[in-house]
Order: structure tokens, then C-alpha cells, then sequence
């Protein structure tokens, strides 16, 4: 059968449970973000049941699907990290063997005044932050003297925040560009975050224009090389940020994780070949990070309706595969990621059904096995798993 389409979901942040190492990643052996939203009597996933994502390896807590619809898998992360850059270019098909780095302490003084030179302005905060907290906590000062809040997290993130009466958008944009500039070599951070916030106190509220301006992955990836042969290589959400647009053909801005899978729906209704990547980011940001069970709950209710809207406007010669980049497990200690295996459910005319692919020990095996779909040459660390999979 000839494939012609791939659409590759990223539930971002929806881990399955912790990993042999999550211990070395500050995380405790317990974290599972699934088992801490099942907890949520707002979690109702019917196509995700069908499809077998209760089948996968380790998940317990509900009845496994008598026959599932879809072949999955348990991934471990071969990389050196939890954050959302480095899981999705493993996804990809880069193992990345060395951490993104990151600042617990803020950033070195050397780093704040060459941000501050280049910026003209000077810089506040620069601490680990929530996003929202942040900006109660520093809004003020920043409206009153113009200093930007710069701040970090523990993923390997610069941020800049500034409220929009002060700092206009696409200024902010521009301070961002010079922080990728400087931000090279040891610190060389996964991404640079403009984080716009309009209103007053204390009620400043982040808004949508959000950019990030990430590093650029470290090699060819698989959209690289869909790309080069001719395939269109479709961006919804952030992937386009996440991969500083390299391998992107074409970019669909979101505003939510709604607006996401619409826009995957207008997707699946067009004509073309090769790869439609989707990133739905509020499962992390809006839920995980922010330890909001019963949010995420919602969302992955929510995510699962329209899966139920996805699925049977498949064409012949579609892919379905979704899976996550990390864990961010609303009931863990802290506001970080969480090192966890994540899902992996392929589904699609000429897929096989209800194989269990069993514990995958990389991301990079979905690269690996898009290479094969698509008929696209790739030399990837992952192991494709085309074989036990096809009709």
C-alpha cells in the first residue's frame, strides 16, 4: 500500500509513568501524569480507550480495549533531558546525548549585562518563575521603570516578559532575536520565550502572541529529508518554533488546543502528500505545569471528542500517530516536567491492528518508521517498527 499522509500528534506533556532514570531527573519513581488524571472524575477518553491506549505497557486503572483499533507502544526517552525541544527533535529522529542547559540560580551576571547592552534596557527578576506568577509579582516595576522580566524555568528556557503598553509586541520580538544572538555555546538554552501580558494590576493576563525562538536542531531530522524530497511538511501549533522552521513547508498558527484540532480537521480534508506535525501545548502549559488536575482531565476529554471528529474523515493512504514529548504530572511535587515514558498509537488503512510494539527504548523509533511509510531514506538511532506493524 502507498502512504501519503502522516498526521503525528503531540499530546504535550502526557506521560504514562516514570522511567528507569527519572531519579537522576529530580523526579520521584512515582510520577505517571495519566494515573494522576485519571484521578479527575472530568477524564472520559472512549477513542483513546478504542484505539488501545489503555493496552500500552504499565498503564493500569482501566479495562484494556478487547480489540483495539490501533497498534501502540510504550517509548522511553533516549536523550538526556525532559523538555519539549529535546523530546520532540528525539521524536524526529535526533538523540540528543547532552542536556540543554538550564539555570536553577538564574542567569550568570556576564549573561544579564550582555542582554542588557544589547537591549538598552535594564533586566529584572532573573530567577525560575511561574510564567503567571511572575508577571503579579514583577508587573509593576516593569510598567514603572521599563526594565524587562527575564526569567527561567526548569526547562532550558530565557523568557521575556513585558506588558504590551510598555514594550510593544514586535520589540519584544526583536530583544528575543538578540537573546538567541547571545545565548550560543554553553548556553545555548532550548529556546528564547517572548511572553506579552496586557491589563492591570493584579490582574495582568499573558496574551496569545507568545513566540519562541528556538535553537536549531543539531542535524538533519526526518522533516528535513520529507522536505527535500517534495512533501509537504505541515506545521500546526508550535512545532514550527520548536524546530526554528527548519524542515516546515508550511505553518498554521494556533490560539488553543481546540483550535488545534480544528485545524487538524481542515488538515485531514485537503489533498497532499507527506507530513502534518501537531503540538496541542495545554496539556503542559495551561494544566501541567500549573498542577491543575481536573484541567487536564478536561482537555484530554476535550482532545478525545475531537479525535472522534478526526478519525473517520481519514482518507485512504492517511497515518494516525500520537504520543507525547515528556510527563508533566499535575500531582508532582514543584511545577516542572516529570521524566516519563509517553504513548505511542499508530492507526491508519494498512496498519495493523492491536499489535502491542511493547517498550520502545527511544522516541526516535517513530522517525525511524515514518522513514518507511513515506519510502524516505533516514539514518536515525531509532528503530522503526514498520515490519510488525504492516497488513
Amino acid at each position: 500500500m502507498v502512504f501519503k499522509r502522516i498526521f503525528l500528534i503531540v499530546l504535550d506533556s502526557f506521560g504514562i509513568g516514570a522511567e528507569p532514570d527519572a531519579g537522576e531527573f529530580g523526579d520521584a519513581a512515582t510520577v505517571n501524569t495519566l494515573k494522576s488524571v485519571m484521578t479527575s472524575n472530568k477524564f472520559k477518553v472512549p477513542n483513546l480507550k478504542r484505539l488501545g491506549l489503555f493496552n500500552i505497557d504499565g498503564v493500569e486503572g482501566e479495562e484494556q480495549e478487547p480489540a483495539p483499533e490501533a497498534s501502540f507502544a510504550r517509548l522511553q526517552e533516549a536523550s538526556k533531558g525532559k523538555d519539549t525541544t529535546i523530546g520532540h527533535w528525539e521524536i524526529a529522529g535526533l538523540v540528543s546525548d547532552t542536556p540543554l542547559p538550564t539555570y536553577p540560580d538564574g542567569f550568570p551576571e556576564d549573561i544579564i549585562r550582555q542582554l542588557e547592552e544589547a537591549f538598552g534596557r535594564k533586566i529584572i527578576c532573573n530567577k525560575p518563575y511561574s510564567g503567571t506568577q511572575v508577571i503579579h509579582d514583577y508587573g509593576q516595576e516593569h510598567i514603572k521603570t521599563g526594565a524587562l522580566i527575564v526569567y527561567t524555568s526548569a526547562d532550558s528556557v530565557l523568557q521575556i516578559a513585558a506588558h504590551e503598553d510598555v514594550v510593544p509586541v514586535e520589540e519584544l520580538y526583536e530583544y528575543c532575536k538578540k537573546a538567541r544572538k547571545i545565548m550560543t555555546g554553553e548556553h545555548s538554552v532550548g529556546r528564547i520565550i517572548a511572553r506579552p501580558f496586557i491589563g492591570d494590576y493584579p490582574s495582568f493576563e499573558r496574551t496569545p502572541r507568545r513566540h519562541d525562538y528556538s535553537m536549531e536542531p543539531p542535524g538533519d531530522t526526518i522533516l528535513d529529508l520529507l522536505k527535500v524530497a517534495g512533501n509537504s511538511v505541515v506545521s500546526v501549533g508550535k512545532i514550527n518554533d520548536i524546530f526554528a522552521g527548519r524542515g516546515i513547508s508550511r505553518h498554521v498558527a494556533i490560539t488553543d488546543n481546540d483550535d488545534g484540532m480544528a485545524k487538524a480537521l481542515i488538515e485531514v480534508d485537503k489533498d497532499y502528500y507527506g507530513l502534518c506535525f501537531i503540538n496541542l501545548v495545554d496539556f503542559d502549559m495551561k494544566y501541567g505545569h500549573r498542577r491543575d488536575v481536573d484541567g487536564y482531565a478536561a482537555a484530554l476529554t476535550r482532545f478525545d471528542e475531537q479525535l472522534g471528529e478526526f478519525l473517520p474523515r481519514m482518507k485512504r493512504g492517511d497515518v494516525l500517530i500520537i504520543t507525547a514529548d515528556h510527563g508533566c504530572d499535575p500531582l508532582a511535587a514543584g511545577t516542572d516536567h516529570t521524566r516519563e515514558y509517553v504513548p505511542m498509537l499508530i492507526y491508519g488503512e494498512g496498519i495493523k491492528k492491536g499489535v502491542n510494539l511493547g517498550t520502545r527504548h527511544s522516541f526516535a523509533d517513530i522517525a525511524a518508521t515514518i522513514s518507511k511509510l513515506m519510502r524516505i531514506p533516514y539514518a536515525t538511532k531509532g528503530e522503526n517498527f514498520w515490519n510488525e506493524i504492516k497488513e
